[in-house]
Formats: structure tokens, C-alpha cells, sequence
């Protein structure tokens, strides 16, 4: 296959997958935020999501720092259908389109019309207010236009190289994505005030739907929502379908699959990152610092993922 090709089915997958976990993040912050706090604790939540995306400056700068109060709906606006914006949910799903239009031939009829379809209604439901109205709506339908588009893409398409290249993208990214959702919920748990037990189970609660988990916690540990046993099911359990460990599976599935005369060393890395998932423990992690061991692995699969675009893709700029 073409380098150029694989390029752009494997960033296709990145960014519907990138607007469903921008979706997720914010949904969680629209419930949290209703939970009783100040003002400053709100306003330390959603900057903290900020934070985590690598967006403070860019929001600053176009919001300013000190330009009155800040004001949930600039964020919503900003995270969801700023065009400056490169991670917004509109620019996500546009360059999901752009990158399908280029390898129609590739693709199926179907998996290239909920592309587009996707694209069009989304300028409808912008237009109509719903964003304003009812984001959490608007959050539900983003999901499901991502879960219809990874379904119709393994109903309809040959299992070739083409469909290995849009699943690595897909678990690359969202194993970044659960890795910052997960971290920016715990900072914002420390941060804020230590409030009575019940605030802390809806806290968690409104993190595990998140990441369609709670159902999930409750058959599992069949026991109280606790941060160590979030933790664990989101980084370590490979039942999980969301989890960091779940996510490495297929990307060193679909490496093993992808392999070529100069990928041996990509793949060593992806297997080391593997293994420390497969091999590892919550009380360690906990021990040596979940942040830090989350800032890791941010680093370490955005390493992984120049390495495939070294190895299989058209290369990023320097």
C-alpha cells in the first residue's frame, strides 16, 4: 500500500476517534460541574481539561487570561466547534472527511457515506443551538456517529492492510485519550475540596460513564466506586475495552500485522510499552505516582506514534 494511502486512512481513524474522546472529556466536565463547588473549583476542572490537551495557551490567547470571568460556554465553543481550533469535535470531523475523501477508492460506499453524513449533519445540529441548548445531547450523537463508523468499517471492509492501518490509529489514540481523561479527573480530584463521600461517588461515577465504565466497575469489583480501582480498570484490566492495556493489545496486534523490512524497532518499543501494562500493578503505579506514570506514558505513545509514521507513513514535518 501506498505510504501516502495508509496515511490517510490511519489519520482518518485518529481524529473520529479524537472527536469521540474530546466529546467524552467534555461530557464528563458538563456533569461534574453541576455537582456542588465554587465557582473556582468549576472553572479549575475545566481548565485543568485545558491543560491536560496542551490548549491553556491557545484558549488564553484567544479568550485572555484575565478578560473578565470565565465562561463555560466560550469553552464549549472553543473544544467544540472552534475552526482554529485543531482538536475541536468540528475540526476533528472535518479532517476525518478530508482524509476519507482522499482514499474513496480504498474505502467502501458505506464506510465513506457515514464520513460525509457524519460531516453534514454535524453542521445542521451546530446550527440549530443544540450545543447550547443540550451539549450532553449533542456529546451523545458525536459518540454514536464514531461507534457507527467503527462498526460499518469492520462490517463492510476486506480485513487487508487497510484495515489494520485504521484500527492502529484508533487504539493509539485512544489510549492517549483515556490516559489524559483519567489524569485531568484525578488532578481535579485533588485539587478540589475534600468534600462529604457522596460527592466523591458521582464524582467517579460521572469519570467511569465517561468512558462507558460504570456498568462495567459494578460488574467487576461488585464494590464502593474507589480512585485506585478506576485506575486499575482503566489502565490495567484488558477486559476493559477502553483501557490502556486494551488499547496496546491491538496496536501490537495490528504492528504484528503491518510489519516491514525497517519496523522491527517500533514494534520493540510498542511491546516493552505492552508489557509494562500486561506485567504491571496498581500499588506500584500508585507508589511511584499516577501522574507521573500517566505523563510517561503520554510521552511514550507519542513517541510511538512518529515512529509509525516514520516506519509506514507519510512522515510529520520537523
Amino acid at each position: 500500500m501506498l505510504s501516502r494511502t495508509a496515511d490517510h486512512l490511519f489519520w482518518m481513524a485518529r481524529y473520529t476517534e479524537r472527536a469521540e474522546n474530546t466529546a467524552r472529556m467534555l461530557d464528563v466536565n458538563m456533569q461534574t460541574a453541576m455537582l456542588p463547588q465554587s465557582e473556582a473549583d468549576a472553572e479549575r476542572g475545566w481548565r485543568a481539561t485545558l491543560g491536560i490537551s496542551e490548549l491553556q495557551s491557545a484558549y488564553d490567547e484567544k479568550y485572555g487570561q484575565s478578560g473578565g470571568k470565565f465562561q463555560t460556554q466560550d469553552m464549549l465553543d472553543f473544544m467544540v466547534r472552534d475552526p482554529d481550533n485543531s482538536s475541536s469535535i468540528m475540526a476533528c470531523l472535518t479532517a476525518a472527511r478530508e482524509n476519507a475523501r482522499a482514499v474513496r477508492g480504498t474505502l467502501t460506499t458505506e464506510v465513506w457515506e457515514i464520513q460525509n453524513a457524519t460531516w453534514l449533519d454535524m453542521q445542521k445540529r451546530l446550527n440549530s443551538k443544540l450545543l447550547e441548548t443540550d451539549p450532553s445531547q449533542f456529546f451523545e450523537w458525536v459518540k454514536y456517529r464514531s461507534h457507527l463508523s467503527r462498526g460499518v468499517t469492520l462490517g463492510t471492509m476486506l480485513k487487508d492492510e487497510a484495515i489494520h492501518f485504521i484500527r492502529l490509529g484508533t487504539f493509539l489514540e485512544r489510549a492517549d485519550n483515556t490516559a489524559r481523561i483519567l489524569d485531568v479527573k484525578f488532578h481535579g480530584a485533588k485539587e478540589a475540596a475534600k468534600d462529604v463521600q457522596q460527592r466523591d461517588f458521582y464524582y467517579w461515577a460521572a469519570l467511569l460513564r465517561s468512558v462507558s465504565g460504570f456498568e462495567i466497575y459494578r460488574k467487576v469489583y461488585r464494590d464502593v466506586i474507589t480512585p485506585e480501582r478506576v485506575a486499575e480498570l482503566l489502565m490495567l484490566r484488558g477486559d476493559m475495552p477502553r483501557s490502556l492495556l486494551a488499547c496496546m493489545d491491538d496496536v501490537v496486534d495490528n504492528l504484528r500485522q503491518l510489519r516491514n523490512d525497517v519496523s522491527a524497532d517500533t514494534e520493540r518499543f510498542a511491546g516493552k510499552l505492552h508489557a509494562q501494562l500486561k506485567f504491571g500493578h496498581i500499588d506500584d503505579i500508585m507508589k511511584a505516582g499516577l501522574h507521573q506514570t500517566l505523563t510517561e506514558f503520554l510521552e511514550s505513545i507519542y513517541e510511538l506514534g512518529n515512529r509509525v509514521s516514520r516506519d509506514f507513513l507519510v512522515p510529520l514535518a520537523a
